[in-house]
C-alpha cells in the first residue's frame, strides 16, 4: 500500500475563491450543497456556484491520468478495470483511447451522471451504489475511486472500502479530499458541497487498515 499521486496534475489546475463560494448571496452553502447532493443536473451542469458548472469531456484532459495509471500498474488489453464514482466516465473513457482492448466498467450513484456519460461507453456503467458492487471476488486487474469516497458516511465508507478490496486482485487506486492543517480544514469546509467525512490523512489511513482495504491512495488539498 503506496501513497501515490495521481491527481495533483488536474486538482492544481483550476483556481478556487473559497470566500467568495462560502459567502455567495444567491446560492449560500446550504443551498449550495442541498442542490448538490441530489446528484442531478445542479451538481454536474448547473451553476458554478453550486459545483462544476458544466461538466465537459476536455480532450486530453483525463488523458495524462490514465496514462499514468496504465504505465505504473502495467495495464495491458484484456484486462478489466472497474471505476467506483465514475460520474459521466470520461477518464474510463480516456483508459480505452490509452490501451484499446481494456474492459472497462463503471458505477456511479448519480442516473443523471450515467445518462450523460460517453456515450462511447455508456453501455458499460451502472447506476449502483458503492456499498453493493454487482461483481464477483477478485474480478478486477485494477480499481479506482476518485473523489468519491469521502462523499459517504462512515457506515457506508467502511462498507464500501471493503467492497473495493473484495471485486480487486492487487492493484487498487483510490484518491479522497483530506487537510493537514487548519487553513487546509477551513479550505475544504468552504469549498466542498458533500463531503461527509472529513479526515486528516493518519485517519483515512486508519480506516484503510480497518477495513482491510491494500492498495495504493493519495489525497487532495485545498491549499
Amino acid at each position: 500500500m503506496n501513497n501515490i499521486d495521481f491527481m495533483s496534475v488536474i486538482h492544481k489546475s483550476t483556481q478556487r475563491d473559497y470566500l467568495a463560494r462560502v459567502n455567495d448571496v444567491d446560492f449560500p452553502k446550504y443551498k449550495a450543497a442541498e442542490l448538490a447532493k441530489q446528484w442531478g443536473h445542479d451538481y454536474w451542469d448547473g451553476d458554478r456556484r453550486i459545483c462544476y458548472g458544466g461538466y465537459h469531456y476536455i480532450e486530453g484532459r483525463w488523458e495524462k491520468v490514465a496514462r499514468a495509471l496504465v504505465e505504473y500498474y502495467h495495464i495491458k488489453p484484456g484486462d478489466k478495470i472497474l471505476d467506483v464514482g465514475c460520474g459521466k466516465a470520461f477518464l474510463l473513457y480516456d483508459f480505452t483511447k490509452v490501451v484499446p482492448g481494456i474492459e472497462i466498467h463503471g458505477i456511479d450513484l448519480s442516473e443523471y451522471a450515467i445518462a450523460h456519460a460517453k456515450e462511447e461507453i455508456k453501455d458499460r456503467l451502472q447506476v449502483v451504489n458503492a456499498t453493493s458492487l454487482p461483481y464477483p471476488d477478485h474480478y478486477f486487474d485494477l480499481v479506482i475511486s476518485i473523489n468519491t469516497l469521502h462523499n459517504l458516511h462512515n457506515y457506508d465508507l467502511d462498507v464500501a472500502l471493503r467492497e473495493i478490496e473484495r471485486v480487486g486482485k492487487k492493484n487498487k487506486y483510490i484518491c479522497v479530499e483530506s487537510y493537514r492543517n487548519e487553513i487546509e480544514k477551513a479550505n475544504l469546509l468552504y469549498w466542498q458541497v458533500t463531503c461527509e467525512t472529513f479526515c486528516t490523512p493518519k485517519e483515512w489511513e486508519w480506516w484503510f487498515k480497518h477495513t482491510g482495504y491494500t492498495g495504493d491512495y493519495s489525497f487532495i488539498y485545498f491549499e
